[in-house]
């Protein structure tokens, strides 16, 4: 409560005191004077609220300099994009595709080839039009609260924001096309924080929305919180798919098996080593993640503990690192790529921001069996953060594989998509 909201019935009281006293001077004969009462004294300010993204920072962490990076949330111009700084493997290309998308990160593909990009901090979703030599951007929709979550589906533009969806039918070529809002059939949960989307529609043909922790370490206000739904497209028929699940905003389909795999963020303040980001598969409806009692399918949270917390828990597929952000997950299907990547995993890390010494800032491949046995992880697109002093100039957050086999991977920091393409 504000301080002055918490003394205005001490002053109100004090008036109408005032008040009463002056007209009984004027009406009664003098008497002696009583001596008035002491003044209220003003009412301590209610403290600040903690950030949400302290909340679990225990005592011996108080003094922290850790924080969450700033986002640059303006143009970058191409001539400012180092992007000679990348590294990849042999044969393979960077190249600038488009810019012009501050904030862009999860990225959705027409059937004309237009891509469409969500945002978190900016409340845009973009269009990026390709015109050949050059690629041109508008904003389809603007203000929106964390309009992350971007699909497309039988000729549809699906937005999910925190607390609104909205589909645009035939925006590829009527950009006035209004939306459709759909938002009372999806029942969002009100919570803000970890409740910015990614979403897809699954090989079944349903909308997969995952809906995150409202916290950063709790026991859960509601079950509707660290779960992943699958809805019809119309929002209709939602069903908990999995349960557990802390942070994901990032997931695919394995090409074989169709089974979902997705990437988890691990809670903050831990320590700078524990717990891992993590890559998971769904290998059935109902399976559950370990939030909050368990990490990692085996380390037992530090605050909220339960008696043999990891007992029943999913085990990961893989350990992405410690506060790495671990972001889009993409199978890749194409040709243009080597044969040891088809079929192969590859995984946005956009860096961390609660660690001493950074991690993440790349995009990494995991190669693993149908299965999820045998995960190897390995380094593909570097060059983003330099470890001697610890800067960094991009941050790349999504994937999408286009017609050619070519891959374009979305960089939050800088508002730009890059293209990777393979030539012997």
């Amino acid at each position: 409560m504000h301080s002055s909201f918490a003394r205005r019935p001490a002053l109100l009281a004090a008036a109408a005191a005032l008040a009463l006293a002056g007209c009984a001077q004027t009406t009664v004969a003098p008497q002696a004077a009583t001596p008035a009462a002491a003044p209220a004294a003003p009412a301590a300010a209610a403290p600040a609220p903690q950030p949400a993204w302290k909340q679990g920072m225990p005592a011996s962490m108080a003094s922290s300099t850790l924080a969450p990076l700033a986002g640059k949330l303006t143009v970058t111009p191409a001539d400012q994009i180092p992007l000679d700084r990348a590294k990849l493997p042999p044969g393979f290309k960077a190249e600038i595709w488009a810019t012009g998308l501050p904030g862009g990160r999860a990225m959705a593909m027409a059937d004309n080839g237009k891509i469409y990009v969500g945002t978190r901090g900016i409340g845009r979703v973009y269009e990026v039009t390709d015109n050949g030599s050059s690629r041109s951007v508008r904003v389809v929709v603007d203000k929106l609260n964390q309009p992350a979550g971007v699909a497309w589906n039988k000729g549809s533009l699906y937005v999910m924001a925190i607390d609104k969806v909205l589909r645009y039918d035939g925006i590829t070529t009527n950009p006035a096309a209004a939306p459709v809002d759909m938002t009372a059939a999806f029942k969002l949960p009100k919570e803000q924080h970890h409740n910015w989307k990614y979403i897809a529609f699954g090989p079944d043909g349903k909308l997969y929305v995952p809906f995150g922790a409202p916290c950063n370490i709790c026991e859960l206000p509601s079950p509707e919180y660290a779960q992943i739904r699958r809805y019809n497209p119309d929002g209709s028929g939602m069903e908990v798919v999995a349960t557990g699940v802390r942070n994901t905003v990032g997931f695919d389909w394995h090409p074989t098996t169709k089974e979902l795999w997705f990437s988890n963020h691990g809670r903050d303040w831990m320590g700078d080593d524990m717990p891992n980001d993590t890559l998971h598969r769904m290998q059935k409806v109902g399976l559950n993640y370990g939030f909050p009692y368990c990490h990692e399918g085996k380390l037992p949270d530090t605050d909220v503990k339960k008696a043999n917390a990891c007992t029943g828990v999913e085990q990961p597929v893989a350990l992405m690192g410690p506060h790495a952000a671990s972001m889009g997950v993409m199978f890749y299907t194409g040709t243009m790529f080597p044969p040891e990547y088809r079929g192969a995993l590859f995984n946005a890390r956009k860096g961390s921001w609660n660690r001493t010494t950074k991690t993440g800032f790349d995009v990494v491949v995991v190669k693993a069996g149908a299965d999820g046995r045998n995960a190897k992880v390995e380094p593909f697109m570097t060059g983003f953060m330099n470890p001697a002093d610890q800067t960094f100039w991009g941050r790349p957050a999504y994937l999408a594989q286009m017609k050619d086999g070519s891959v374009l991977v979305s960089d939050e920091q800088l508002g730009a998509i890059y293209r990777i393409s393979y030539s012997k």
